[in-house]
């Protein structure tokens, strides 16, 4: 794992796409857990305090004992936690704005068995701000070329793939998204430009450490997907 992040307390990760970040009943094929790797590498037990999702890739924060994974739980409950994402969307987001739309809990029935299925919609906030623009000459679809835009996310909550359900709610599903996403541009990036993965990247994360009361902050940067996309041909400024 490449360690953004270290102290006696707390270890932040740039996770990979693609790699779960423990055991799951869902993907019982997988063998590679973000868990168990970190712990191999530092030699420790590690403990999550919060989750990204399969194919999300970016800041990842571990504690290093159980007083501290409380703490950032604490921190993560309370709002104190600021997450940044980019994403590349479908079609063309001309202004920033914000997406107030209650999610309804999803519920895994192999990890959630305590969560009720009537459950009503819970609070979820997201901010968005467009940064460029990308036009492909490619078909897809009943269109002649192809739109997409590049977007910095700011999650004010953190439900269940959030920000995925957020930009499919307003018609500018995430590329590579195969839940909520469109399948005409995800099969456009694998075939015609060689990109497979979510584009969903978390690259900043900033905290007041719960025990030296220091501000940490952590940027990822791009990773190899990433760097593809962004190196693309005919991205302009919004």
């Amino acid at each position: 794992m490449r360690i953004l992040h270290q102290d006696p307390y707390i270890v932040v990760i740039d996770k990979p796409g693609g790699m779960l970040v423990h055991r799951s009943f869902i993907d019982r094929h997988e063998t590679r857990f973000v868990m168990q790797t970190l712990r191999d590498q530092l030699g420790q037990h590690v403990y999550p305090v919060h989750r990204l999702d399969k194919p999300t890739s970016g800041c990842l924060i571990f504690a290093l004992d159980p007083s501290t994974a409380s703490a950032l739980s604490l921190l993560f409950q309370n709002g104190e936690i600021e997450k940044q994402y980019h994403a590349v969307v479908r079609g063309y987001v001309n202004s920033a704005d914000m997406i107030d739309y209650p999610l309804k809990e999803k519920r895994d029935k192999h990890e959630d068995r305590r969560t009720s299925e009537d459950k009503p919609p819970q609070p979820a906030v997201t901010h968005y701000q467009p940064l460029e623009q990308l036009l492909l000459p490619i078909p897809v679809g009943n269109y002649p070329e192809a739109r997409y835009s590049l977007l910095k996310l700011r999650p004010e909550t953190g439900r269940r793939h959030q920000l995925r359900r957020h930009m499919a709610h307003i018609s500018h599903p995430i590329v590579g998204d195969t839940t909520h996403g469109d399948g005409k541009h995800n099969k456009l990036f694998r075939q015609e430009l060689g990109l497979k993965g979510l584009l969903l990247r978390a690259t900043r994360i900033s905290f007041v450490h719960p025990v030296n009361e220091q501000l940490v902050e952590c940027e990822a940067g791009w990773d190899e997907l990433w760097h593809g996309v962004i190196e693309l041909p005919n991205w302009t400024v919004v």
